[in-house]
C-alpha cells in the first residue's frame, strides 16, 4: 500500500478465533511478547521507549529501538520501530500499529507497519517474511493463554 508522501506499508489482517482481550494480552504482556516476538522491557503507556532484542543477524545488529505513540486499551497499540546500529544509517524509521476489532468468530487482527520508503524494497521483502512467522507465533501464544 502507498501513500500519499511515496512512503509504503505493509499491511497483513488475519481472523483469529480467540477474544479480543486475549490476544490483546499477547501484544502486550512483555512475558508474552517475549514468546512470540523477541526479548523487551515494553510497557503499555504512551511515550515509555523501549527496544526489542534479538540475535544479530546479517544486516541487522538484533536491536530495534521503539516508543509508545498511541494507546487505546484492549483496541490499538502503536510504536515506533527504528532500526539500530549500522542499519540506523539507512534512515528508516517506521511505525507498528496494531488493531484488534471483534467479530462473532473472535477478532479481527490488523498489523501495519507504515514509513517504508521506495528505496527500502529490501526491508519490506524482509519484514513481511519476518511478521508472517512472527504472528504464526502470536497466534500460538495466545491460543495457550485462558480467557
Amino acid at each position: 500500500m502507498m501513500t500519499d508522501q511515496g512512503t509504503r506499508s505493509l499491511v497483513i489482517e488475519r481472523e483469529l478465533p480467540f477474544p479480543a482481550d486475549r490476544v490483546w494480552r499477547a501484544l502486550t504482556d512483555p512475558v508474552l511478547l517475549a514468546e512470540w516476538l523477541m526479548a523487551n522491557d515494553f510497557v503499555a503507556q504512551v511515550g515509555h521507549r523501549f527496544n526489542f532484542r534479538a540475535a544479530p543477524q546479517p544486516h541487522w545488529n538484533g536491536v530495534t529501538d521503539c516508543e509508545v505513540l498511541a494507546l487505546e486499551p484492549g483496541r490499538r497499540i502503536a510504536y515506533r520501530w527504528d532500526p539500530t546500529g549500522a542499519d540506523a544509517a539507512s534512515g528508516l524509521r517506521t511505525v507498528v500499529t496494531w488493531t484488534l476489532t471483534p467479530t462473532p468468530r473472535g477478532v479481527m487482527l490488523r498489523f501495519e507497519q507504515s514509513g517504508f520508503r521506495p528505496q527500502d524494497e529490501r526491508s519490506v521483502a524482509g519484514a513481511r517474511y519476518g511478521w508472517d512467522r512472527f504472528l504464526g507465533g502470536l497466534e500460538r501464544v495466545a491460543a495457550g493463554l485462558d480467557d
